[in-house]
Parts: C-alpha cells; structure tokens; sequence
C-alpha cells in the first residue's frame, strides 16, 4: 500500500514519518520530496528516510535526470516512489508550492 502525505515543514514531517514507522513501515521504505534538491537531501538525511535512486528508478531512468528539468526529475522520482503518472504530477504541483511530500511503501 501506498501512502502519500503533504506536510508544510520539517516538523511536520518528522510527526508523520514517526507515525508510519509506529504503522510498520520501515525508515528505507519512507521517501520525502521537497522541489529543491538541497532541501530534499537535508531533510532526507535528518529524517532518516530513504532516497529515490538507481535502485527505484533503474539505471537508465536516473542517467537520464541527470539532464531533466527538476519538474521531470521529481514526477520520475514520484512515479518510482510508487505513484501514478497523474498522482506524481500533481504532487509535483504541490511541490512547487513550498511544501513537502511524503510518500511510503511498505516492503513486500
């Protein structure tokens, strides 16, 4: 199951993923967006969750974002995190108002 979450800050954020984790999710199985690639990594990294790679996305899905806009980065990024084409664009909508996005899988 998937879970997709839109928080405001940090704080937030933290809330939320300590909820998931106490619902059975792992830490790796938790992805947070931010539209700025800094702020993703920061609050990734002080929130312990995991990272949209090569692993989720396939090698060639991630060599190509090297070179993508930030908007097609995101939705790729969305979309492996395990939403729909449609879902991945509108939270990248979201995103580029500022606020955060939170998006779980459960490990099967």
């Amino acid at each position: 199951m998937t879970v997709k979450l839109t928080v405001e800050n940090a704080l937030q954020a933290k809330t939320e993923i300590d909820k998931l984790v106490a619902q059975g999710y792992e830490h790796d199985d938790i992805y947070i967006f931010a539209h700025d690639k800094k702020r993703t990594k920061d609050v990734s990294d002080a929130l312990d969750t995991g990272s949209v790679g090569m692993k989720e996305q396939g090698f060639l899905d991630s060599m190509k974002n090297m070179t993508s806009s930030r908007g097609d980065e995101l939705r790729a990024k969305l979309a492996a995190a395990g939403l729909s084409d449609q879902e991945a664009e509108e939270y990248e909508e979201i995103l580029d108002e500022g606020k955060l996005v939170i998006v779980a899988n459960k490990g099967e």
